[in-house]
């Protein structure tokens, strides 16, 4: 079967090549890849920054934002022929740390999880597939090529969950919320915001264009300026962009008590001048809370299944904007102005089991 390959750390070393099938080993359920999000890690592993190939082997399979159809699975278990699935990323650690021990493998203390597609297992970027039912969530089927979009959703899934644990250190009634960057993590994350009833703020670099259209389809308020020209102090930041300034601002920007939630993943290598006691202080005297969010554990993908079987499918697809067939992986890489969430297409008959 045809797969997407890299040799991690080594700059124009993707290739698509014939791999073996799918081994027993890595569990019962086997899974036809129909379609592949392509995101800025996997950006960084082709170019050589990143990853880490399986024990023993040079190359890594590709891809970990999924789709897939299931094509055999044990009776009696969570999913069965004909499902549409995606596959989770992360693997609990072998020892396993106390997390891992209890399937919140998200929070890894020891660093020996692995990840499909990034760390130590192969990814989803292959023809075929096999997994473990614990690892393989069930999509509704009326999504189609739009169940891509799911392990995305389920990083901002986990994201507003830590935003409702930390907010509930007291009485917790948010009404605004401020997304930075416009991304398919920002949108998604706007989305779940709309859907819990918040007046939602999304800002980014663009004036116009489809991530300000996006943006306004779903109900939200779209900014281009600066954080401090919004024009208020929201509850909740869901940061999305990684950029230090960006992330500076809205910590200085943020209402008494809130809650900022960084998703965005910062490149380093910057040095930006500011006022840290400044800092420190707004963020002691109003009780302000930072907290770092990355990766989910099932949970997550089943509140991510949920959220998306409920959005507004016209919406879900101006997001899903360009398709390559697999032949064609590389162009997906040649980001384009109005690019919002490309995938690599297997199949294009999306039709799964009611």
């Amino acid at each position: 079967m045809k797969a997407l390959t890299v040799i991690p750390h080594q700059v124009g070393s993707a290739a698509l090549i014939d791999v073996a099938e799918p081994p027993e080993s890595d569990g019962p359920v086997l899974v036809e890849t129909l379609a592949v999000g392509i995101c800025g890690t996997d950006i960084e592993i082709l170019s050589g920054a990143y990853g880490w190939s399986p024990p023993g082997r040079e190359r890594l399979v590709l891809g970990h934002e999924s789709l897939g159809r299931v094509l055999d699975a044990p009776a009696g278990g969570p999913v069965s022929k004909g499902d549409l699935v995606v596959g989770i990323v992360r693997r609990p650690d072998p020892v396993p740390c106390a997390n891992c021990a209890v399937m919140e493998w998200d929070f890894c203390r020891n660093g020996q999880y692995t990840e499909r597609g990034i760390k130590e297992h192969d990814g989803y970027l292959s023809e075929r597939y096999r997994i473990t039912p614990e690892f393989v969530i069930k999509v509704d089927s009326t999504l189609g090529i739009l169940g891509v979009l799911l392990e995305p959703t389920s990083v901002v899934a986990k994201a507003w969950e830590d935003v409702d644990r930390i907010g509930g250190r007291a009485h917790w009634a948010p009404t605004t919320v401020l997304v930075t960057g416009a991304g398919p993590i920002g949108l998604l994350a706007a989305l779940l915001g709309i859907q819990r009833g918040l007046e939602v703020h999304v800002l980014d670099r663009m004036s116009e264009g489809v991530k300000p259209d996006l943006v306004r389809a779903l109900g939200a308020i779209y900014h281009s300026g600066p954080v401090s020209d919004i024009g208020f102090n929201p509850d909740v930041v869901i940061e999305c962009t990684g950029v230090s300034s960006v992330i500076l601002k809205a910590m200085t920007h943020v209402g008494v008590g809130g809650v900022i939630c960084l998703t965005g993943v910062s490149s380093g290598g910057h040095s930006i001048k500011f006022d840290e006691g400044a800092l420190n202080r707004a963020m002691v005297l109003e009780n302000v809370a930072v907290v770092g969010s990355v990766n989910a554990n099932r949970r997550h993908y089943e509140l991510a299944a949920v959220a998306l079987a409920a959005a507004d499918r016209e919406w879900l697809s101006g997001l899903v904007n360009r398709r390559v067939p697999l032949e064609q992986w590389s162009q997906a890489l040649d980001r384009q102005e109005d690019d919002v969430k490309v995938v690599v297409e297997l199949n294009t008959d999306y039709s799964g089991s009611a």
